[in-house]
């Protein structure tokens, strides 16, 4: 059985009506026609709890979408908030580095970080969330405009400061951290949780049985090995598992490598390397991890303004295993640096 993105079914009771017989407190009720005793109204089957738009578990719906720019590289480790949340994007970035855009909604830690700059590729992605507010640092002058025109609610550190602070004990520019809370006071009106085209439930048919899977960049790679004990994809980067500073490693209920076509953008850093402009919009192939296991997927994106819909090559929807989901964006021919 699969579980689709709307799961409501509502068990309505049915009234059984006993005729009403007139009779003395010292009296007993005569029985019912054909000498059986009326019968109790059933009790209706409770609706089962919808499930988070992006996690599938229940609770936590109603809540605004916060998404964070955190670094990635081996100086902003260990990073402080991952655990919290609900989707977390691997993006490559300028010279084969990657750095991940982390979404929150069920529910928010009471600090993420390092918090850095936001990229080109973050603006397209952040569409199929409807007006989420966005919290980095800095960003190139040129795409200043674009982020201005963009739908989204601007809290970065240059817009909501007060929500920002410096972590002592680290060196900068990796010290930046910022309070959630403290950001969405800044962005009251950030659209709520909806449907990003995930579905949750059982396994599909099929499947191969995999312990580690490992996605290359031009500058890093990524593997994700299965843990039968904490039910969960764990984390390792360039050959060192990848630890969150609240405690315990990293990981995924659920990991999508996503194969999308990766150019040149029009922007680069100071030192030549372009940035990467990572195209979500259109479809493609995938693989998608749970359960222990590997499923060859397809994944489609009509328009930016739309979610992004998983199915298995037969066109079936592929149910993701309720929980954290990392989506590796990687290109099968990355872009050079």
């Amino acid at each position: 059985m699969r579980i689709s993105r709307a799961v409501a079914v509502a068990l309505a009771g049915i009234a059984v009506t006993v005729p009403a017989v007139a009779c003395s407190s010292a009296e007993t009720p005569p029985a019912a026609a054909g000498g059986q005793e009326p019968s109790a109204s059933p009790t209706p089957t409770p609706e089962p709890p919808p499930g988070h738009p992006f996690t599938g578990r229940p609770g936590g719906l109603g809540k605004p979408v916060l998404a964070v720019k955190i670094d990635n590289t081996p100086a902003a480790k260990p990073q402080q908030g991952l655990r919290s949340a609900d989707i977390v994007y691997v993006e490559q970035v300028e010279g084969g580095l990657t750095r991940l855009m982390v979404i929150f909604s069920s529910k928010f830690p009471a600090k993420v970080g390092p918090v850095r700059s936001a990229r080109i590729s973050d603006l397209h992605i952040l569409t199929q969330f409807g007006k989420p507010a966005l919290a980095y640092s800095g960003v190139q002058t040129k795409m200043k405009p674009l982020v201005a025109a963009a739908p989204l609610f601007d809290v970065s550190d240059s817009a909501a400061f007060s929500a920002y602070f410096r972590q002592p004990g680290r060196p900068a520019p990796y010290n930046l951290f910022a309070k959630p809370k403290q950001l969405l006071a800044k962005a009251p009106k950030a659209t709520k949780a909806a449907d990003v085209g995930f579905t949750f439930g059982e396994a599909p048919e099929g499947g191969t049985p995999k312990k580690s899977v490992s996605v290359r960049y031009p500058a890093a790679r990524f593997t994700f090995t299965w843990s039968a004990t904490e039910k969960r994809w764990l984390v390792t980067q360039d050959g060192t598992p990848s630890t969150a500073a609240e405690g315990g490693r990293l990981g995924g209920e659920t990991v999508v490598v996503q194969y999308v076509k990766t150019t040149r953008s029009q922007f680069h850093d100071g030192n030549g390397s372009y940035t990467p402009l990572i195209h979500t919009e259109g479809k493609g192939k995938a693989v998608v991890l749970r359960d222990g296991m590997a499923y060859k997927a397809r994944w489609s994106r009509p328009s930016e303004k739309e979610g992004t819909v998983f199915t298995t090559e037969a066109g079936e929807p592929l149910n993701f295993a309720p929980g954290q989901v990392w989506v590796v964006l990687a290109s099968p021919k990355p872009v050079s640096p």
